[in-house]
């Protein structure tokens, strides 16, 4: 092989590549992420993996990058190794779909019909289809159409180029009598190998395999080991992809490199035994393009066939070979898995990207929620032990800010839809308020603790006051984490009543206390403490009002934060009043004071 041959086999498997994660990623906008959604959705049965594995891969055009996915969903704990099994094995038969489409590429004519029919027609037709799609035509979904079009022609193109380069091969002796050392399983299965390995495409490997068929030169006795060992091969960037996953992750890319392993193992030992026996008469037949897809995907579906009964018994022996470590019990082990939820291989699939994140922020909101729970207990019980324990809690809050921030700003990057991109407004908006919630948490144990440490404490009045005040801050904290949690519109617009209320009562808490000072009722001492929490507690409030805010305005394009507010402290609607009222009456402190009164006097 000349320089100026091997120039050109490589431009054409350049094109190829090119063309195919063009093709591919036309394909998934198309469907709209809805493809890997679906993936971890509908997973229940081994046979439904298997469809869904072939089905996606078949899209995606690419068995690797099916699986690294899958390898994501089970580090993150969105779904189990024993149903990436059945993925992993529909992927396998899924990635074969490419070489029956590369058939077209040698479909040749020279007259009539046949000439409209030719492949040099076809793609012509389609590129100049595609590129008006893609440079003229406004809707994104066409573009994406334009995309897939022009993605197929490159193929074809690369395809072409490859066989054109190899073409001059099928006059040569040498190159035939190269050829034939292939013929030898181990070093047909060792080229194979190689050869995907460094293409990192099972799709590539066919294909140059289906080039170099068109010669003449390939025979079945060198096409089934190079075809067993491409297999083998497409596991690396799996294998790479485990590479700093938790245990179930290593386990699913385990499963990879097993399956096609165990097709390379067992029939070259079966094949080759009877072979050596039977003598094959068919060792000696030349092998086409649409021979070599043929075999290629006879032999993964044999395959795949035969380990489909055997899922339950792989997955123990992964399980097996990657063992769990008998570790100290880990206290954090559940705010850590949300952490594991935010895998970077999602970041290519925004729709799981941005489902991740919400699983993320909810569990960020719910910490933060409940470390004020921890702090408004510990003004009632201090112990060091949980102070300590809020600091802790807080600084893992802060965790969440930092990596979410970073994760969704890395995801900013990526191309979105409409409800995407709001739902990452979403996120941007409200990180910092949950973030804020864990301070004032700190702020309020700090305060517990002061009380502690100078022996000082409330007067009887002003710890009921703080109580009530308390239990009205515990319901919009509630309110707020549970629509932003479930993505309640409903229970979000019960928000500002609430903050209104609790600004309104923080104002009179300041004054009455002031009324207790001149009586001698209270210290100075206390004072700063007191306001000290009632300044927490309205900026609590207010931090739970931008949550709800932010969700209604991003809810309705043509919502104005500003103007919302300006009606619903202004104007008083309807709705606003009547759940302001409810509010007033449910912790209506002189009420409530009386009635206390009361119940003692009885």
């Amino acid at each position: 092989m000349g320089i100026t041959m091997v120039l050109s086999l490589l431009s054409g498997v350049a094109l190829f590549l090119f063309g195919m994660s063009l093709m591919g990623d036309g394909l998934k906008r198309v469907a709209g992420n809805k493809l890997e959604l679906t993936l971890y959705r509908l997973t229940n049965t081994p046979l439904k993996g298997v469809l869904l594995g072939m089905v996606v891969t078949a899209i995606i055009q690419s068995s690797s990058a099916t699986t690294v996915m899958v390898v994501g969903f089970v580090n993150s704990g969105m779904m189990k190794v024993s149903q990436a099994i059945g993925i992993i094995m529909g992927a396998n038969i899924g990635t074969s779909i490419t070489g029956w489409v590369l058939c077209l590429s040698y479909v040749e004519g020279s007259a009539g019909i046949a000439q409209l029919l030719s492949t040099a027609t076809i793609s012509s037709v389609v590129a100049i289809v595609g590129i008006i799609f893609k440079t003229f035509v406004k809707k994104e979904s066409y573009k994406s159409l334009g995309e897939i079009m022009l993605g197929f022609s490159i193929l074809m193109l690369g395809m072409q180029t490859m066989s054109g380069a190899v073409s001059p091969l099928k006059e040569s002796e040498r190159f035939i009598r190269a050829l034939t050392m292939f013929s030898n399983p181990a070093a047909g299965i060792v080229a194979g190998i190689l050869l995907t390995a460094v293409l990192q495409s099972a799709s590539a490997s066919v294909g140059i395999l289906q080039a170099l068929s068109a010669t003449g030169a390939i025979h079945f006795a060198t096409a089934l080991p190079i075809t067993m060992g491409i297999g083998v091969g497409a596991s690396c960037p799996v294998i790479l992809s485990s590479i700093g996953t938790n245990k179930n992750g290593k386990r699913t890319a385990l499963v990879y490199l097993l399956i096609d392993s165990f097709g390379m193992v067992v029939w070259s030992i079966l094949f080759y035994s009877v072979n050596a026996f039977v003598d094959f008469p068919f060792m000696d037949t030349v092998m086409g393009p649409v021979q070599i897809a043929m075999l290629n995907t006879v032999f993964r579906s044999i395959n795949i066939s035969l380990l489909l009964p055997l899922i339950k018994w792989i997955e123990k022996f992964v399980f097996w070979a990657v063992r769990d470590e008998i570790e100290e019990e880990d206290k954090d082990k559940e705010e850590r898995a949300d952490f594991e939820l935010l895998e970077e291989r999602f970041l290519a699939y925004p729709a799981i990207a941005i489902s991740q994140s919400h699983r993320a922020m909810n569990g960020m909101a719910r910490k933060a929620r409940k470390n004020i729970l921890r702090a408004f207990a510990l003004m009632d019980s201090y112990t060091k032990e949980k102070y300590q324990k809020i600091q802790e809690k807080e600084i893992l809050i802060d965790t969440y800010e930092d990596r979410l921030g970073t994760y969704l700003m890395q995801l900013t990057g990526k191309e979105m839809n409409a409800a995407q991109n709001k739902e990452m407004s979403k996120f941007l908006h409200t990180i910092g308020d949950f973030e804020r919630l864990g301070d004032h948490a700190v702020n309020i144990s700090e305060a517990a603790e002061e009380l502690y440490e100078k022996k000082l404490s409330f007067s009887e009045e002003a710890q009921y006051e703080l109580n009530v005040l308390e239990k009205a801050v515990q319901e919009i904290l509630d309110l707020t984490v549970n629509a932003f949690c479930e993505n309640d519109l409903e229970t979000s617009v019960k928000v500002e009543p609430l903050r209104e209320l609790i600004s309104v009562m923080c104002d009179e808490l300041k004054l009455r206390h002031i009324a207790r000072l001149k009586d001698g009722d209270c210290k100075l001492k206390q004072s700063f403490v007191f306001n000290d929490l009632l300044n927490n507690l309205e900026r609590i409030a207010a931090h739970c009002s931008n949550v709800a805010v932010a969700m209604i305005e991003l809810e309705a394009e043509e919502f104005d934060t500003h103007e919302y507010l300006r009606s619903v402290k202004g104007l008083k609607n309807a709705n606003y009043s009547r759940q302001l009222e409810i509010y007033e009456n449910k912790y209506d402190i002189k009420r409530n004071k009386k009635s206390k009164k009361k119940a003692v006097a009885r």
